[in-house]
């Protein structure tokens, strides 16, 4: 498979892409894993992830972190960029947002495991933390901790 076959499809890399005005109409894309059969851990961070409270309208802040054990796909970064920044203006409460990014991409990729750490500035004087996992992590897979601090206000 030639690099021009692999990268065929993808419509938003290498050009400009205007961000979704929701996280329905953004679009994923996938590129083939050019180390399948090999475990090893891809992890995105997005330290500056924000929705809209579906309430009140009020701008939300979290720092996700992704992981996952691709299996044949990788997400294409810019799609997933994409489709993260389009929750700006998204109202949805902070576990929907945080289960709905990881549906997205295993849907997507149907990686091999997934976990996903969304870490909620606080809303009310409380921060809200959502986890989620697939399943156990494979055997042998090195994960590293996600390396977010717990919120400790302003000590």
């Amino acid at each position: 498979m030639t690099q021009e076959t692999i990268y065929s499809n993808l419509t938003q890399l290498g050009g400009k892409a205007t961000l979704p005005d929701n996280p329905e109409e953004a679009v994923l894309e996938k590129v083939p894993n050019p180390q399948q059969g090999i475990a090893y851990l891809v992890r995105f961070t997005a330290p500056e992830f924000t929705a809209l409270c579906p309430i009140t309208g009020q701008p939300d802040f979290a720092h996700l972190v992704i992981d996952y054990l691709p299996s044949d796909w990788l997400v294409e970064s810019k799609s997933l960029k994409l489709f993260l920044g389009s929750f700006r203006n998204h109202g949805s409460f902070h576990e929907d947002c945080t289960i709905k990014v990881a549906r997205r991409l295993v849907d997507c990729i149907a990686p091999q495991w997934l976990r996903i750490g969304g870490y909620w500035y606080p809303r009310g004087g409380m921060p809200i933390d959502v986890f989620y996992q697939t399943g156990e992590p494979p055997r042998g897979l090195w994960v590293p901790e996600q390396g977010v601090s717990p919120y400790r206000g302003r000590g």
